[in-house]
């Protein structure tokens, strides 16, 4: 069983659109400040690090999952750079009411347990929105609502001493 940090995209590891709007283009993705050190410390501290996100803008023919999936692509390519490294990205392309992936279900949760044997009482959400830390207390794991990845991963690594479990 692994224990696993499940991150929100939108508005933890990058820069939120503008209201009403989306990241459609890799060119529009910003990492936030501290973001590759906070996902390199979980990496490090044995987490597997899972991104969770809702993606609405593909339902609503705003942008591709091709796009999506090249936006993860290069973000996971970055993080990389900097001697991070995601483990999983699940996404829910599906507008509201259409699915059980779209968070605050926990669709997309499931979807990493069936790629990866998730020890729950070790494990965390975190996220920007009521619909993230709805997600993860309906999956069973801590929620941490913020909108500094940094400081979550103090509070995750200060609540098991930064070695784990």
């Amino acid at each position: 069983m692994s224990k696993a940090v499940f991150l929100d995209r939108d508005g933890l590891i990058n820069r939120e659109a503008a209201p009403h709007h989306y990241i459609t283009k890799w060119e529009s993705f910003q990492f936030l400040p501290g973001v590759p050190e906070a996902v390199r410390r979980l990496n490090r501290a044995g987490y597997l690090v899972i991104v969770v996100t809702n993606q609405r803008g593909v339902a609503r023919g705003i942008m591709t999952m091709e796009t999506v999936d090249d936006i993860h692509r290069r973000m996971c390519r970055e993080l990389e750079k900097a001697d991070a490294h995601i483990d999983g990205v699940y996404v829910c392309p599906h507008e509201n009411g259409q699915c059980s992936c779209r968070k605050p279900q926990i669709g997309l949760l499931l979807q990493a347990e069936r790629d990866f044997p998730i020890d729950k009482a070790a494990s965390w959400m975190v996220g920007d929105s009521d619909a993230d830390i709805e997600a993860g207390k309906r999956y069973g794991v801590r929620s941490i609502l913020t909108e500094s990845l940094p400081e979550a991963v103090e509070q995750i690594l200060g609540n098991d001493g930064g070695k784990g479990r």
